[in-house]
């Protein structure tokens, strides 16, 4: 099972930008438990951090033909206002979840609404770093499902 996870404008950043929201972890530390989790659960993961639209566009778009069987996507603030990043999740027919660290609906109004949701399977957020094992896990049984 190959699953792609992506991370849009930022995540490069965690342990830097706000840690009484995002928590102290870094970068490097989310990749390792995802790389930990996906070994438990014998998936193969490709882990794919952009702070440019354009490139997660791009990356979506290689999923289609690549061997990709699900995404896993964070796309930090683009989550509210892409269509262009929507359209693209839209654009191909694997599942998807979309998931954020914090909880967006305990946040600013803005935060509350996302146009990439609707063209996803399902939404995980407010569960920090766990969040990715949660959405690990259910891709696992999303993909086997449609096999």
């Amino acid at each position: 099972m190959s699953i792609l996870i992506m991370n849009g404008p930022n995540l490069n950043f965690l342990g830097i930008r706000e840690p009484g929201i995002y928590g102290q972890e870094n970068y490097g530390g989310l990749c390792e438990q995802i790389e930990k989790k996906a070994g438990e659960l014998g998936i193969d993961v490709d882990i794919y951090q952009s702070n440019h639209e354009g490139d997660l566009i791009d990356r979506i778009q290689a999923a289609y033909s690549d061997g990709t069987e699900g995404i896993i996507i964070n796309p930090g603030a683009l989550t509210h206002y892409s269509y262009a990043l929507r359209d693209a999740l839209s654009s191909i027919s694997i599942p998807k979840i979309e998931i954020h660290i914090s909880n967006v609906h305990q946040r600013e109004e803005f935060r509350h609404t996302s146009v990439t949701a609707p063209v996803c399977n399902g939404q995980i957020v407010g569960f920090g770093l766990f969040g990715y094992d949660m959405a690990l896990e259910a891709m696992q049984k999303m993909v086997e499902k449609n096999k």
